[in-house]
């Protein structure tokens, strides 16, 4: 399944692989355009991050944008889990009956992180579901 991308996305992703040397797969702009969610290439989160943070703050200073890097997976559980860090995951189920739903299980501390400030974890995490694996929903144990 292809993502398709928007120019400000396209344009974000050439500028990130760019600065970090990185393939990402997928970016996500929010409607303010402060913030990105960028879905790196499977195996490359610690190349992206640099040591002690330093390209993604390069990247992050060019872009003027905070942002949130999302390993990529060849598995859809794995790449819930991912996309819901740093909570803890346990358990990733996905259901196939009239709709495609991940069950996630959260330890019980880390809903809130999960969930995120105003959901905005949780929705980027079900918006990047569907986009890469054609879940419809994802929701929290």
């Amino acid at each position: 399944m292809g993502v398709t991308l928007d120019d400000d996305a396209r344009q974000y992703l050439a500028a990130f692989e760019d600065v970090t040397g990185v393939d990402g797969r997928d970016c996500l702009v929010t409607e303010d355009g402060d913030r990105l969610l960028i879905v790196v290439e499977r195996g490359g989160m610690g190349e992206a991050i640099g040591p002690g943070g330093r390209t993604v703050q390069r990247f992050e200073d060019r872009v003027d944008a905070r942002v949130r890097l999302v390993e990529g997976a060849d598995e859809p559980e794995t790449f819930v889990a991912n996309a819901l860090a740093p909570a803890a995951v346990y358990n990733v189920t996905i259901s196939e009956n009239n709709d495609t739903v991940a069950y996630v299980e959260v330890a019980e501390d880390d809903h809130g992180v999960a969930i995120g400030t105003d959901g905005r974890t949780i929705d980027a995490a079900r918006t990047l579901a569907n986009r890469h694996f054609e879940i419809d929903d994802v929701q929290l144990l």
